[in-house]
């Protein structure tokens, strides 16, 4: 999973992020460019086009919603969109909220970039990050600047071995 959260977990408002990071957003293109990324349709739609270099896998319950790219692939499950993807190496888990909770049980990995702000309008949020299940394995900060209003950390969790 790859997501920015801020420290109550919130994610965004109105199929929108909550804040402007280009750095993360680099670090994000960096990460997922070349793998496939699955997402729910409200994730999908707060793009104005599908991200280059990427094959997007659309969940959505509405069994007559399409996309008319060759990039994308519409699912009506979590399960059937894993099952499309059972032989690739790495795939990356965006978002929003609900494919999050969904998807935490078959992650293995967490890249998270922590805003370190709170945001009390939000109304999506990434799920909660329990110390039993996942250890975090690297960590870097990254001040607040004239490009980023807030300061934020890159966090990487790996699922704990049981």
């Amino acid at each position: 999973m790859i997501a920015a959260a801020a420290e109550d977990n919130s994610l965004g408002k109105d199929k929108d992020l909550l804040w402007h990071l280009p750095d993360d957003f680099k670090r994000f293109k960096k990460l997922t460019s070349g793998n496939p990324i699955i997402m729910g349709r409200k994730t999908f739609e707060s793009f104005p086009k599908p991200l280059p270099n990427r094959k997007h896998i659309v969940i959505t319950r509405d069994t007559n919603y399409s996309i008319q790219h060759n990039s994308c692939i519409v699912v009506h499950s979590l399960e059937e969109a894993l099952e499309l993807e059972k032989h690739t190496e790495l795939i990356f888990i965006i978002g929003g909220g609900e494919i999050y909770k969904l998807a935490e049980p078959f992650s293995t990995k967490i890249e998270l970039t922590r805003v370190h702000a709170t945001f009390k309008y939000a109304d999506t949020f990434f799920p909660e990050i329990k110390e039993d299940t996942w250890q975090l394995i690297s960590d870097e900060f990254h001040p607040k600047d004239e490009k980023h209003k807030f300061a934020f950390t890159y966090l990487t969790y790996e699922r704990k071995l049981n």
